[in-house]
């Protein structure tokens, strides 16, 4: 459990600064997805970017995580 919170806080408060960045510069209004503007609300596309960003970042961290664990840690069998 207190690796997984490594990885989901600051992924949670990156995916809130990622939030404010992308969005003071492109309004959800304006989104494009192959010639098709978006059929919802600014929120609905407000939240699904963040939970994007969340878990990008989540992702980067699980991955550092992993990649920083010593070789005979991840080749453990588990029997």
């Amino acid at each position: 459990m207190k690796k997984t919170m490594w990885i989901v806080w600051p992924a949670f408060l990156m995916a809130g600064v990622l939030e404010l960045l992308v969005f003071a510069v492109v309004d959800p209004q304006d989104l494009n997805w192959f010639g098709h503007a978006f059929e919802m609300s600014r929120q609905t596309v407000y939240t699904l970017g963040f939970f994007v960003f969340w878990f990008v970042n989540a992702l980067a961290g699980a991955l550092t995580l992993f990649l920083s664990l010593p070789p005979n840690e991840v080749n453990q069998s588990p029997l």
